[in-house]
């Protein structure tokens, strides 16, 4: 099989966009990608567009890529509609690649783009009900709320005001996976928000740029134990895009070849029927096992790392399913500055989804954008220095005690 590249990445900033809708979300990522790449539209022979919400929102329920894409060119192409939950837009560009790799098509275009900020706050949050198993919400609950029983959330630890029920999946997986298990602290857990809000700062698409202490993210309103508001990813709104193509058609359609990233890797796992003390089985660790093998490197090779961080709990979670630290060591490792710029691993030099923002179609490709960039030394100030390696965790929904979807990928410079 052909190597597969990136050869165009557009992002829009992510962030509250009361004035565009998802068509013109879409558009300004995938012009932004066209010109990056010095592509003409009329090359790409096959689309993925990644979006959640634009039903419940808007009501467009059906063919939602080829509303968003047709208006820009893409006509006559085959276009696939994905929804994988956060990961969607990971899915598209998973799909993307694949294509590629059998030969279908010689230049594809991955899209997410979602738009999630609305006045209606209960309508809003309500968007999140069904990225786990409707039917069985109850027992979901209670599997979770068993977990991490010695942890006992001080009083006054628990917002009274509405918020994403993910943020209770969460928490109950922090005080079940880390905590309780490895003796993480919330300190520790400030330390990766804290992290990621000062790395934010130099991020120009970030919808949040203020750096914030470990004390005033403990300070901060408390969402659910042991998480607080700034540990959180916002609702965001924002569009991805990236562009691929095989090795031959880099000579073939005069791409630049010192700009091209490799895609090493692209792997997507599901979740499994596991029991809650069965990490070796969670589809993060099973998705990275493959990952690592396609692109014949370790995790020690890793120069940089854009993870799923929803809260900093997710973070912790990524790192240590993907062998990116020893078990138990992620809050430590966090705590001692090796995650931040200048560090051994920095993680989340965007600002993670915390700052960065969390237009959840949107997302992956979003990660996606910015560990290109990283390979290509265009970052300035965020900059890790020497980048080789990258990789990518994407998670999406729930199933059970773990993401209900995993997209791994490794990007690397030749």
């Amino acid at each position: 099989m052909e190597n597969i590249y990136i050869v165009g990445v557009g992002m829009t900033p992510f962030g509250r966009h009361a004035d565009k809708t998802v068509k013109q979300l879409t558009a300004w990522a995938v012009e932004d990608a066209l010109k990056d790449a010095a592509c003409d539209r009329k090359w790409v022979q096959v689309a993925f567009f990644g979006n959640c919400t634009q039903g419940h929102f808007d009501g467009q329920h059906m063919i939602r890529g080829q509303v968003a894409l047709l208006p820009l060119g893409f006509d006559s192409i085959p276009i696939f509609n994905i929804e994988g939950a956060c990961a969607s837009s990971s899915h598209a560009f998973n799909l993307a690649v694949t294509q590629l790799r059998a030969g279908a098509a010689d230049v594809a275009i991955a899209v997410g783009a979602e738009k999630m900020f609305y006045s209606d706050k209960a309508k809003m949050f309500s968007a999140f009900e069904s990225a786990w198993d409707i039917e069985t919400f109850e027992e979901n609950k209670n599997y979770l709320a068993a977990m991490g029983q010695s942890i006992v959330p001080p009083s006054g630890s628990q917002s009274p005001k509405p918020y994403s029920p993910f943020m209770d999946v969460y928490a109950a997986l922090g005080r079940g996976g880390l905590m309780e298990r490895f003796g993480i602290t919330q300190r520790q857990l400030a330390a990766v928000s804290s992290k990621n809000h000062g790395h934010s700062v130099h991020n120009e698409r970030s919808q949040y740029r203020n750096a914030m202490s470990i004390e005033e993210v403990l300070a901060a309103p408390p969402i659910t134990y042991p998480i607080t508001l700034p540990m959180c990813s916002p609702i965001s709104d924002g569009a991805s895009a990236a562009i691929l193509c095989t090795e031959s058609a880099l000579k073939k359609y005069g791409f630049d070849r010192k700009r091209a990233i490799r895609v090493m890797a692209s792997v997507v796992r599901s979740a499994s029927a596991r029991e809650a003390d069965a990490h070796d089985l969670g589809c993060t660790r099973q998705a990275g096992k493959v990952a690592f093998e396609q692109a014949g490197i370790g995790p020690q090779d890793i120069n940089v790392a854009e993870v799923h961080d929803a809260t900093a709990i997710g973070e912790l979670l990524c790192v240590e399913a993907l062998g990116l630290c020893e078990p138990g060591d992620s809050g430590a490792m966090a705590e001692r500055g090796e995650t931040t710029l200048g560090g051994r691993l920095p993680i989340n030099p965007s600002g993670g989804l915390e700052s960065k923002g969390h237009p959840i179609g949107a997302t992956g490709i979003g990660q996606i954008f910015e560990l290109v960039e990283q390979l290509r030394g265009n970052c300035g100030k965020r900059q890790v220095e020497g980048a080789r390696f990258a990789i990518q965790g994407n998670g999406g929904g729930l199933w059970r005690v773990e993401e209900a979807t995993e997209h791994i990928a490794i990007l690397g410079r030749d």
